[in-house]
């Protein structure tokens, strides 16, 4: 590779090097930084080129540069897309605000490296609006507490300075709400800023006019003084209190992504990279291609997906199964990115990296989750869509109710009314009900290894009475093992082990492994068989030494001509709880002899009938449909208090199950992890893919375990029941708030009270609701699964 470097140098100009990270020429000469590398200098042409180069001298030199330079322009040559979670259709590349509702557009990743402009941006604005506000309120409110600030200076320099004050505010901090409030008339698309634009705008529009143009009201509005009341703090204060909502909510949204970004930290920043020519050393992660060799030592985070080459370990993979037990990895071995190496050092080939590897698609599942909307939004939505020309309706009726009904000075009365509506009544806490109790559940999900791939699941979870289940894999371990081992007269169990061991060693049957696993644990020796058989659906036979040995069910055995009548009660007594039974015999001199029975069963998962308990108690019905055999079937669901068993159901028959049970009114949720479960998971109100299953299961399904069990299911359930109710609380505080604080806004109470609503107040109270519903489904963060 230094030859590689050495040729292009050679073809620039003399006196001119050719930087190795971004291909420009450098003069040499110049300044320009330079590194020596295995007796070689490369010059750069800026110094984050040399460092560049400095952390990972191979990546550049080999060619992977180029070569990863290709992968990323294959895959997208556009920026950071960004969408607004209540309105998913809008995508854009980089941030903005939306044109249906005027929120922030979030990174469709769920989060992003840039800063929060708006966030950032709105902040500062808010700063000027206080300033401003501080002396505004102190010139209004002065007199009410005994400092007449207004008796000091006039009341016609007070309203000046008011004026001088506000219009800043106005017309600079404010501008953000005005540009938004203008789209949503343009678009037909009313929402919260088009009740803002109408109320800051008219309380500052009117006292502008009152305060420079007192001429054109009749004297009799105007006070003591002989100047018109103006409402200049009511403007720049609403203007502040609505920007602390929306700092507020900013932040609050940024904790959201707290859980992806939790998840991202998994991945270390660098990998150990092994060179052809014997380097090892830290390169960014970054810069880690499929084929790369990676060496990954006791205590570190497995870089990215791969397959182990040299050395073993046990690895944590609680991130992929939700498992605390470490698994042991030999080479041939499986590992995920992100899962944690505990005790050995192992050599690793990088197979998927970057956006690849199943770090990366947890991540893009949980982003994806959060975008989505509930069908619950959808009332919340038909409410909006009617709410703000309401408003408006509510805010001009009461303007002129209080013209023709209300006291002197009735017009001034009924502008701060019409303000004062216009603002207590911005829909924000409406539209953040439903997205923001989505949002943090799907990241607590995320976090517990229950993946939400849409928010309409969640839903459907919740209200879901039966739950249509696999046997293998779901309630099983999926995973044959030897649990009886009955031996003939005069024959030693592990001889007999051995034997059958030596025939299965040609065959790639599960049950197969399952005693070659037994022989493993024990250690024994294994003798050398020839002349291999299979014989579908009754089992093998082979040559061990002189003699034919047979390993299979019962009919089989006696086509060999065996007696079984020695195992004969115990066999069926073994079958009866679900076992698979198979005969040893051994033919010497033509005569076949029975050596022993050896039964094989898929153990049913340690805490699968705890589950199944919470679930009936919950008011769920378990319905087991299993491509097994009747018997074995019932003996599972009879271990574990299933509800209806189904046996012998190919996959078509799985999907019809599901189709009876929603047409007889059920709300249907199906547990599956195999390709033969993908159709029913499609068909089913929702579906539960277990994660160690097949990826089209995980495609057809609507969440996906990590942890392929029924706590998995118990812990989708409780977050599912406690987002929902999460969502109604939301909806209750912002209908509540609404239906209470517009009639008082518009005066209803000043005829009893004689109390009207300040605009400030209301601005206040708009911004609280929106706090009061970020606060509560922020609670969900906490929730125990």
């Amino acid at each position: 590779m230094q030859e590689q470097v050495a040729t292009l140098e050679k073809r620039t100009d003399p006196g001119q090097a050719v930087d190795p990270v971004c291909g420009m020429s450098v003069t040499l000469g110049k300044g320009k930084p330079s590194l020596k590398y295995k007796g070689e200098t490369y010059h750069f042409c800026n110094p984050k080129c040399h460092d560049k180069f400095d952390a990972d001298p191979y990546f550049y030199l080999s060619g992977n540069n180029e070569k990863k330079k290709k992968l990323d322009a294959e895959k997208s040559a556009s920026g950071a897309l960004f969408t607004c979670p209540m309105d998913p259709e809008i995508i854009q590349e980089g941030p903005g605000t939306c044109p249906i509702c005027g929120m922030a557009l979030e990174p469709m990743s769920g989060v992003s490296d840039e800063p929060n402009h708006e966030l950032i941006d709105f902040t500062r604005r808010l700063w000027v609006s206080v300033v401003a506000a501080i002396p505004l309120l102190v010139l209004t409110m002065g007199p009410m507490v005994g400092v007449p600030v207004r008796d000091w200076i006039g009341e016609g320099v007070a309203i000046y300075l008011e004026a001088i004050l506000a219009t800043p505010v106005v017309l600079w901090a404010a501008l953000p709400f005005f540009q938004r409030g203008w789209t949503s008339l343009v678009t037909r698309h009313f929402n919260m800023w088009t009740l803002i634009m109408i109320g800051v705008g008219t309380a500052y529009l009117y006292s502008m006019i009152a305060a420079f143009l007192p001429f054109l009201f009749p004297d009799a509005l105007k006070g003591a003084s002989g100047h018109m009341p103006v409402y200049f703090e009511a403007a720049v204060v609403i203007v502040a209190l609505v920007f602390v909502g929306q700092v507020l909510e900013l932040n609050a949204r940024e904790r959201t992504g707290d859980a992806i970004r939790a998840l991202l930290d998994l991945a270390p920043k660098t990998a150990r990279r092994l060179t052809a020519d014997g380097d090892e050393y830290d390169a960014p992660l970054d810069n880690i291609l499929a084929g790369d060799r990676l060496r990954v030592r006791p205590g570190e985070a497995v870089p990215v997906d791969g397959v182990v080459l040299e050395g073993g370990s046990s690895v944590d993979e609680s991130l992929v199964t939700g498992e605390p037990v470490p698994v042991q990895k030999q080479p041939g071995d499986k590992v995920t990115g992100g899962t944690l190496n505990k005790t050995g050092s192992m050599v690793m080939e990088a197979q998927l990296v970057g956006a690849d590897t199943m770090l990366s698609k947890i991540v893009d599942m949980v982003a994806a989750a959060q975008r989505s909307r509930a069908p619950i939004q959808g009332l919340a939505d038909r409410v909006a869509s009617y709410f703000v020309p309401t408003v408006v309706a509510v805010a001009v009726l009461a303007f002129f109710a209080w013209l023709v009904f209300g006291p002197s000075p009735a017009f001034v009365h009924g502008i701060i009314a019409a303000v004062s509506v216009l603002i207590i009544a911005c829909p924000c806490a409406l539209g953040l009900a439903t997205p923001m109790s989505i949002m943090t559940a799907t990241g607590r999900g995320a976090q517990a290894g229950v993946l939400v791939k849409t928010a309409e699941s969640l839903e459907h979870l919740a209200e879901v009475d039966v739950i249509v289940v696999d046997k293998t894999g779901t309630l099983t371990e999926g995973r044959p093992v030897v649990t009886d081992i009955l031996a003939g007269d005069g024959v030693a169990e592990n001889n007999m082990l051995a034997l059958a061991a030596a025939i299965e060693k040609g065959s790639e049957h599960p049950l197969a492994e399952a005693i070659l696993d037994v022989t493993r644990e024990r250690a024994l020796d294994i003798p050398e068989m020839s002349c291999f058989e299979a014989v579908t659906g009754k089992g093998v036979t082979a040559l061990v030494g002189d003699s034919r040995v047979f390993f299979g069910n019962a009919s089989f055995a006696t086509g060999a001509g065996a007696e079984l009548d020695q195992f004969q009660d115990r066999a069926e007594e073994l079958a009866g709880l679900g076992k698979t039974v198979m005969y040893l015999v051994r033919e010497d001199a033509g005569r076949a002899v029975v050596q022993g029975v050896i039964a094989v069963a898929d153990p049913v998962k340690h805490n699968a009938r705890a589950a199944i308990d919470a679930l009936h108690a919950d008011g769920v019905k378990i319905v087991m449909a299993t491509g097994d055999a009747p018997r074995t079937a019932e003996a599972v669901a009879a271990a574990l208090g299933i509800d209806d068993v189904r046996a012998g159901v190919l996959p078509e028959g799985k999907q019809k199950l599901v189709e009876e049970l929603k047409a007889a009114g059920h709300r249907v949720a199906m547990a599956g992890d195999g390709v033969n479960d993908a159709p029913a998971l499609a068909a089913a109100d929702v579906g539960l893919a277990m994660g160690t299953g097949a990826d089209v299961a995980v495609e057809s399904a609507g969440l996906t375990l990590l942890k392929g069990d029924l706590e998995g299911i118990l812990r989708a359930r409780t977050l599912a029941r406690a987002t929902v109710k999460n969502i109604r609380q939301n909806l209750f505080f912002a209908f509540a708030y609404n239906s209470v604080g517009v009639p008082i806004a518009a005066g209803v109470l000043y005829p009893l009270l004689g109390v009207l609503l300040s605009p400030m107040l209301a601005a206040a109270a708009m911004s609280l609701s929106s706090v009061s519903v970020i606060t509560n489904a922020l609670r969900l963060r906490t929730l125990k699964l």
